[in-house]
């Protein structure tokens, strides 16, 4: 499974809470959350690099989410948060994670002076920092859709892709919008730390496409009961080894075992992909009719088989469906396979959203949050974590390619509606909760 299918853990994540850190001075705020960081999470990469050649099991990232830092910063009462983006990325630095996540407000039903700033400095943030993400939710099933914030962070994506345009419009990988966000997502770049989690917390995302692939081709041609029943047993396999990594990073560490999340995050590698999954099931191509069939099924699938092996299953847990990150999806896109729409649709049943989408340069931002506001739609309604991460590349147009780098890999420039959402986005106020909200 792991040398030939490219099975792995794809990230420990120690959520660390920053709620003791508020004070009323910026600085010394600032000074507590690098003290925090770095001692509560100095020996990380170290623990994950020891279980990585004990057990020979590849631990692709290390990571750090922390409190939203909206609620952290409150107290000092300052319009400029660019000053705590650039201590969480010297703080991740000098403990080596990959990434840091918790530049974040919540907002779903509406917003304090201290989340309009962090909102506000996110350009500025992503721009001046390397390791840090950033996410806002915008909307929940309880408050309904918050559509002033949807119009902030149409803006806030459109600008940080112009400060970060000398770099493939980056900043916008790094940023993430949700409706109906969880507190123990493991996986960037909407990873925060809840405030109603635990001091701290050791949550483990476990990857595996390629070994579901091979276990669908070992069952060619038979109905889809087999089929699931197949991914079911292959899913409960893989989150067993997560269990195994974080209790064992848990133990090491001394820090409480949080979740384990089984998302079967794809690479742009060859054979780690979850549309040539979803290809293996008999599609011709993904996008296809049949495509979001063929992804309700495995993502159902994965989820029954992960509860299964652990008590702990958290997180997003499913299937993504990142453009830019998964070798299949590239090319289904660049072929006209599967587009925007189709991957709306797609979004209806799989762990998140939209993601790692490149749209061109020079998108309005109107049209930005239009669609940040049919995905959190669909979030709502379905009451279902859902998300935007779109690229508008700038300078970059129509079949133009972007490249990441890493495991962000690269997507091709995929077109939009050229119909005006002007008018719509910009009645500001706030879309009711639906009925499905009313449960007590």
């Amino acid at each position: 499974m792991i040398d030939r299918q490219n099975l792995d853990i794809r990230t420990i994540t120690m959520g660390i809470s920053l709620l003791d850190c508020a004070d009323s001075s910026t600085e010394r705020c600032c000074e507590r959350i690098y003290d925090k960081i770095t001692t509560r999470a100095e020996r990380l990469v170290g623990v994950g690099e020891e279980i990585e050649r004990e057990y020979g099991i590849p631990i692709v990232n290390k990571r750090i989410s922390v409190t939203p830092i909206a609620l952290v910063g409150a107290g000092c009462r300052t319009n400029d948060f660019t000053p705590f983006a650039r201590t969480l990325d010297r703080a991740g630095k000098a403990v080596g994670v990959n990434f840091i996540g918790g530049f974040s407000a919540l907002v779903h039903k509406g917003m304090t002076q201290a989340d309009r700033a962090l909102v506000a400095a996110i350009p500025e943030a992503l721009a001046q920092t390397d390791i840090v993400c950033s996410s806002v939710n915008v909307a929940s099933t309880k408050a309904g859709i918050n559509m002033e914030a949807v119009a902030d962070m149409g803006k806030a994506i459109i600008r940080t892709a112009l400060l970060t345009a000398s770099r493939g419009s980056l900043g916008c990988a790094k940023l993430v919008v949700f409706a109906n966000a969880v507190e123990d997502n493991p996986f960037m770049a909407g990873a925060f730390h809840g405030v109603g989690e635990a001091e701290s917390a050791i949550n483990v995302g476990v990857s595996g496409p390629g070994v579901v692939q091979a276990a669908i081709r070992g069952v060619p041609g038979a109905p889809f009961d087999v089929l699931a029943e197949t991914i079911k047993k292959t899913a409960f396999k893989i989150t067993r080894m997560g269990q195994l990594v974080a209790k064992e990073a848990s133990e090491r560490l001394g820090v409480p075992f949080g979740i384990v999340d089984l998302s079967l995050a794809p690479t742009p590698a060859v054979g780690d992909s979850v549309a040539a999954t979803l290809e293996e099931m008999g599609l011709s191509v993904c996008g296809t009719h049949g495509t979001t069939a063929a992804l309700a099924l495995l993502n159902d699938a994965v989820k029954k088989g992960g509860v299964m092996a652990s008590g702990s299953v958290g997180g997003l847990s499913g299937a993504f469906i990142p453009v830019s990150e998964d070798e299949g999806m590239i090319s289904a896109a660049e072929s006209g396979a599967i587009t925007l729409d189709k991957l709306e649709a797609m979004t209806c049943v799989c762990s998140v959203g939209l993601d790692m989408i490149a749209v061109p340069g020079d998108t309005p931002w109107q049209t930005i949050a239009a669609i940040i506001a049919d995905e959190a739609a669909i979030g709502i309604i379905n009451n279902k974590t859902t998300a935007v991460r779109l690229i508008p590349a700038h300078g970059k147009k129509v079949g133009d390619r972007v490249d990441f780098g890493g495991l962000l890999g690269s997507a091709p420039v995929m077109p939009v509606h050229s119909g005006s959402a002007e008018r719509f986005v910009e009645r500001g106020g706030r879309i009711p909760a639906p009925i499905q909200s009313l449960r007590n």
